[in-house]
């Protein structure tokens, strides 16, 4: 698949937030810890929500609704199943089926998760976490294969502030009649919405949105509808494309609190933003470069979005080091940046220095990773002449039906399969 994009053009007008993509697949494999259907709303329409439902139907679960924003999901009869590597390669997230299998199989075998190439994504802090519940954990060239007797609730440290692991976590525990506690729990929005889904199965969690989790669960749980909570990455990612384009876009809907470090370093950037009635409004933004942008984990600035704020740093007023300590492959898309003449100095694999502004001009691209490739979209969006972005579907496995709500903001852009 590739994308051609004309740059050049000011966005102008409103698009709509979709369901946070980190959200949908915690949840999804959630469903899994219960035998009555679960209804999820505001389900982003992207490519990993069907990867991921062919895995749950592996092990016994009906999905309906794949490609369309409502899935209902019945998980009533599981069974234990062996996940192949041509899926699990395709989904980094199919990690998440560890801690649900256990808590309701007592055994899974999977292949090894796959995904984006940004770096090493080790499953150390899994294997810690899930062993100390009472999981025996094997690994060979092929496969990793985990099995209980019987978790148990306990107190577990993670080693690092892993996402996925923490919700690892909390799936399993969500099956036990005890307490588990989670400390140097992860915090993004999106462990907030698994944690609220849970709470509607009838688990009893609390210390939601903080570092330390409490989580008594049930020998049985019900069915639930939830709702998906609006993706905060798309709210940043979009904003970022009404600045340097120097249009005005209106964006909804958000959640304020999901926002407050993504704002606060727009803000620096020079971006001019305002909140009215659950929407961001981008306008008349002069931008100009910030002394140093620094990943961090959660309520800090979110890695995903490092991509496209290193072009956004291509078109404001002097220079910013960027700097992402988590990924050591995250910076090296620049290179396609500078084929398209930008300004950048690699300063080692977590580091870039830029300089701007500078006139980007269209080039050939091909996409890395999902978030290299939104940010690819975006330089193309503000160059001179043509850009064409092959391996699009990269896109397309974060970001709902990008190329036609571009599109209705006035972008010059084209899909072709």
């Amino acid at each position: 698949m590739r994308f051609d994009i004309k740059g050049g053009r000011r966005l102008s007008g409103e698009i709509k937030v979709a369901g946070n993509k980190n959200s949908i697949l915690p949840i999804m494999a959630a469903c899994l810890l219960t035998g009555q259907p679960c209804i999820l709303e505001n389900v982003p329409k992207i490519s990993d929500v069907s990867v991921l439902a062919d895995l749950l139907e592996k092990c016994g679960a009906k999905v309906k609704g794949i490609g369309s924003s409502k899935l209902t999901i019945d998980c009533k009869n599981i069974k234990s199943a062996t996940f192949p590597s041509t899926l699990t390669e395709k989904l980094r997230a199919s990690v998440l089926l560890l801690g649900p299998m256990l808590a309701r199989a007592g055994s899974i075998k999977m292949g090894y998760p796959g995904g984006d190439v940004i770096g090493r994504r080790p499953l150390t802090t899994h294997i810690q976490a899930l062993t100390s519940l009472g999981a025996t954990i094997k690994e060979d060239d092929d496969f990793f294969q985990a099995k209980t007797q019987h978790l148990k609730g306990t107190e577990v440290f993670l080693q690092e502030a892993s996402v996925t692991a923490t919700e690892n976590v909390l799936m399993a525990a969500s099956l036990i009649d005890d307490q588990t506690v989670i400390k140097r729990a992860a915090s993004e929005p999106h462990v907030v919405d698994l944690c609220n889904f849970l709470a509607k199965l009838g688990v009893e969690i609390r210390g939601i949105g903080s570092d330390v989790l409490k989580i008594r669960g049930k020998k049985q749980l019900s069915g639930a509808t939830h709702t998906i909570r609006p993706d905060h990455l798309e709210v940043g990612t979009f904003a970022i494309c009404a600045a340097i384009t120097k249009g005005t876009v209106r964006i909804s809907p958000i959640i304020k609190e999901d926002l407050d470090m993504i704002l606060l370093v727009l803000g620096k950037f020079g971006v001019n933003f305002k909140i009215e009635d659950g929407t961001l409004i981008v306008a008349d933004s002069k931008l100009k470069a910030v002394e140093k942008v620094v990943v961090d984990i959660w309520p800090g600035f979110p890695t995903d979005l490092m991509a496209p704020m290193i072009v956004l740093a291509t078109q404001a007023e002097g220079a910013t080091i960027l700097h992402d300590w988590m990924y050591e492959s995250r910076m090296f898309f620049v290179d396609k940046l500078l084929s398209m003449g930008a300004k950048v100095v690699i300063a080692d694999p977590h580091r870039v220095l830029v300089y701007g502004p500078t006139n980007l001009r269209g080039q050939k691209l091909d996409t890395p990773d999902i978030r290299a490739g939104i940010a690819l979209v975006i330089a193309a969006l503000a160059a001179k002449g043509k850009s064409s972005i092959e391996r699009a579907e990269l896109i397309e496995r974060g970001y709902e039906d990008v190329v036609q709500r571009l599109t209705n903001l006035g972008a010059e852009i084209k899909k072709l399969e």
